[in-house]
């Protein structure tokens, strides 16, 4: 699946998942805008995809803010001349229980997993309308925002807002022949690796250079960066055109396609529900099925 002679900008790829987006991309033609908050991750990054043959070129600069939207996409159109692919990847975590959380740990996620994929997806639109031959917006998402995670008040609410842009946005955008979708990725990252229930298994393929084992990579879909780059490529290419508005999750050997949300039990009550009339529809079998929440603890090996 080729993607030459497009122009990708990669939010947080200097290590991680960004990183394997990166080179996928690349070594799939595109040429690719790298960003990260560390400049020596950067200039590593670019130097590990020209070294394989690809494009590359790189903006040092923290993703939230307006100014960072603007000059990576300045940088795709000044450097490779248009601006055809965006994924929002930039994420950090700042993990507390809701009773210990500060602001400045709720905004500090907020700003760069929810701003900045707002702030760089409204700078790639705008070029990409401009150009007028359509384009692909990638938002990165989590499991925790499908279904919450104890400790990550801001950073599920933060993907869980990152998903339900890609709706509002995939109705705006259609009409331009822009696709955006949401992408749920599992792997062994940095912010993955110290789960207790992974962290040997993850410790161990590392020392040993053994793969994952299956109840890993099959049971919970979880697999390395570079298994999750495909469904990028596949987003980013021609192949994808016709898919929009969706939430599509990948990792391992897993791939899954999520459900939006969507009323799973109704009734009517003439005239209105009081208070008493809920409780008694609620026992009678209105709320037979309430949903689950959380993200379900792992297997393990033994499972």
């Amino acid at each position: 699946m080729r993607l030459d002679g497009k122009v990708a900008i990669v939010t947080g790829s200097g290590r991680g998942l960004g990183l394997a987006y990166a080179r996928a991309l690349a070594a799939a033609g595109a040429a690719v805008v790298v960003n990260d908050l560390d400049p020596g991750a950067v200039d590593a990054a670019v130097a590990q995809i020209a070294e394989a043959g690809g494009r590359a070129t790189g903006v040092a600069a923290p993703v939230g803010d307006s100014a960072t939207a603007e000059a990576l996409a300045d940088a795709a159109t000044d450097r490779f001349g248009r601006l055809d692919v965006l994924v929002t990847n930039a994420g950090v975590l700042r993990d507390r229980v809701l009773w210990k959380m500060t602001d400045d740990d709720f905004d500090t996620v907020v700003r760069v997993h929810l701003r900045g994929t707002f702030t760089c997806a409204r700078a790639a639109a705008v070029r990409m309308r401009a150009q007028g031959d359509g384009g692909r917006l990638i938002l990165i998402s989590s499991p925790a925002g499908q279904r919450g995670n104890f400790g990550q008040t801001n950073y599920a609410a933060a993907k869980a807002g990152i998903a339900a842009m890609a709706r509002t946005w995939a109705l705006e955008l259609a009409r331009s022949g822009i696709t955006v979708n949401a992408v749920v990725p599992v792997a062994a990252t940095e912010m993955t690796r110290t789960i207790p229930a992974f962290a040997p298994a993850i410790a161990e393929a590392e020392r040993t250079g053994a793969p994952l084992p299956r109840w890993l990579r099959h049971d919970e879909g979880l697999g390395t960066a570079d298994d999750a780059a495909g469904l990028i490529v596949f987003l980013a290419s021609d192949a994808a055109r016709d898919i929009i508005g969706q939430a599509i999750g990948v990792g391992g050997d897993r791939l899954a396609l999520w459900a939006h949300p969507s009323e799973k039990s109704v009734a009517f009550a003439d005239g209105g529900w009081s208070a008493d009339a809920i409780a008694e529809a609620w026992h009678d079998g209105f709320g037979a099925e309430p949903e689950t929440y959380g993200i379900p603890a792992p297997s393990g090996p033994e499972a």
